[in-house]
């Protein structure tokens, strides 16, 4: 029974999520288009001619609104009557509608402070704020029908949605915490992709910036010359930072090779341009390369590319040293492919049309640059990778052995380390056994002098031979111990001390100082060491 009543409860609260994940996406719309059109309005009532009444301004607004998610525009009223495409996304523009699907979808995910409401899942998130925006995006290309700019309907039915349910994959990618694929190539190469082509187009970047700066008089006359008032140079202000990031791709195209056409029939590459090119009067036209052959500054926009090749191929090799020469060269390959499919989408959306006739090819050709990003990356990023993997691998690789010396000369020096270690060992059984004795030379058993050779028959190396009993030894002392039990009452000043009596033989006077064998090693020891044994071995008489 109670599962009977939680399940509608529970499917009732997953169906109110979704509703809210569709509404979030219609807000995100809502606000994206708001701002633009505060935007539009603001510079329309600063113009001193508005011709076109709030109606066009409206109009207006909401082209720019669809033409920010890269769908084409037509121009209606050219002075040849025929209509004219636009097709040059402002990238910059484009920030702000996907900035706010994002956020949309990943509050949708995201649980905040209240844990305890129900939360779709990731695929039915992206549909139902996808959805939400998609509804608004719907009315916004109806509405722009009856202007003076309305949208291509081809280009709105494949961009438009492409764009919406990217900026909203992406949102729900970041609020499940940006997981990457479970295999190790394909996570790096994801991340070498994305490194390589931010190092493309900041290198794409700072070759225009240079050029532009450069070109700094022909930009400020263009600039001047477009518009005389301060309103009108406001709006090509802002139409020019909305056009910075385009910039970039065309001056990372550029580096790559294949250039963009500024016209039908007019190419620049770094070799030169080639052709008549139909240029407009626009402050960042100005930055374009003149005509004739390209010398060594133009050939100096190739360093882009080869930065992002090498930096490619750098971010795949660090991680790479475990694997096989093959998973790293097929892993730097994939990242190619990757930057390469990046890069020819937003070459695609900064460049197009911006007419008819020799205008409806301007900007970079989208196939053409990115084959050469995958050029680059395989012909450089690849050989980088494989380089610096062998590099990691050097720490991995064991070290050899050292080999022992073989010969006569070894088997010498063997027998006189043999012989100076056996040299020292007599030396300390001679001083032990004078240390045992009470005058200072050890004795047998029957009184008699200890042989040389060693010690009489039926005694042990470590055994001490027996003595007579010391009558200047403590109580409870053991007979023929070097130390005593416990520590002997202080003795009187005068009294002389056993070990400096004059019988008494120390190392020098043994002759154990100096190394009888000549060994440049030997160190005599400046201790005596302790018996051996704490009791006299038996009488073996």
């Amino acid at each position: 029974m109670t599962h009977v009543i939680e399940q509608p409860l529970v499917q009732g609260g997953r169906s109110a999520a979704l509703a809210a994940a569709c509404v979030r996406g219609g807000i995100a719309a809502g606000l994206g288009l708001g701002a633009l059109a505060v935007l539009v309005v603001a510079a329309w009532i600063s113009s001193p001619y508005p011709d076109s009444g709030p109606g066009g301004a409206l109009h207006l607004a909401a082209g720019l609104w669809l033409l920010a998610h890269g769908v084409d525009l037509v121009r209606t009223d050219t002075l040849s009557g025929l209509p004219a495409p636009l097709g040059i996304v402002p990238l910059l523009l484009t920030a702000l509608p996907v900035w706010l699907l994002h956020r949309a979808a990943r509050d949708t995910l995201d649980p905040g402070e209240d844990d305890d409401r129900p939360r779709p899942s990731a695929g039915a998130a992206v549909a139902a704020v996808a959805g939400g925006y998609l509804l608004v995006a719907a009315v916004v290309v109806v509405y722009s029908a009856s202007g003076p700019l309305p949208a291509d309907l081809l280009t709105a039915g494949f961009w438009l949605p492409a764009v919406v349910v990217g900026a909203a994959g992406a949102g729900v990618w970041t609020a499940l915490g940006r997981p990457l694929p479970r295999q190790r190539q394909a996570a790096a190469a994801l991340r070498a992709a994305g490194l390589g082509l931010v190092t493309l187009l900041g290198g794409g970047a700072a070759a225009a910036a240079v050029s532009l700066a450069w070109h700094a008089g022909e930009a400020q006359a263009a600039y001047t010359g477009l518009a005389g008032e301060w309103s009108g140079r406001a709006a090509v202000l802002l139409l020019v930072l909305a056009l910075l990031p385009n910039m970039a791709v065309w001056g990372a195209a550029y580096g790559l090779g294949p250039g963009f056409t500024l016209g039908t029939g007019a190419l620049a590459t770094p070799l030169g341009l080639a052709g008549d090119p139909a240029v407009p009067p626009f402050p960042l036209l100005a930055a374009l390369p003149g005509e004739g052959r390209g010398t060594w500054i133009h050939w100096a926009a190739a360093a882009a590319p080869l930065a992002a090749a090498l930096v490619l191929g750098h971010r795949v090799g660090r991680p790479a040293r475990m694997w096989a020469a093959r998973d790293t060269a097929l892993t730097a390959l994939g990242a190619a492919w990757g930057c390469g499919a990046a890069i020819a989408v937003l070459t695609a959306a900064a460049g197009g049309p911006l007419g008819a006739g020799r205008l409806s090819a301007f900007g970079p050709v989208w196939w053409q640059t990115g084959a050469a990003t995958v050029l680059w990356g395989a012909c450089l990023g690849v050989p980088v990778a494989l380089g610096v993997r062998a590099w990691g691998r050097r720490s991995l690789r064991p070290k050899p052995l050292p080999t022992p010396p073989t010969g006569p000369e070894a088997h010498a020096a063997a027998g006189a380390r043999f012989t100076s270690r056996l040299g020292r060992l007599t030396g300390l059984l001679r001083l032990g056994r004078a240390a045992a004795s009470p005058s200072g030379q050890g004795q047998t058993p029957d009184g008699g002098p200890t042989p040389v050779g060693g010690p009489p028959p039926g005694q042990g190396l470590g055994s001490v031979p027996p003595t007579a009993p010391d009558p200047s030894t403590p109580a409870g002392a053991q007979p023929g111990a070097l130390w005593p039990a416990s520590p002997p009452a202080a003795r009187p000043a005068t009294a002389p001390d056993a070990r400096s009596a004059p019988d008494a033989r120390s190392a020098s006077d043994l002759g154990l100082d100096d190394d009888p064998y000549g060994d440049s090693a030997f160190e005599p020891y400046d201790y005596l060491p302790a018996a051996w044994e704490s009791t006299p071995p038996p009488d073996s008489r």
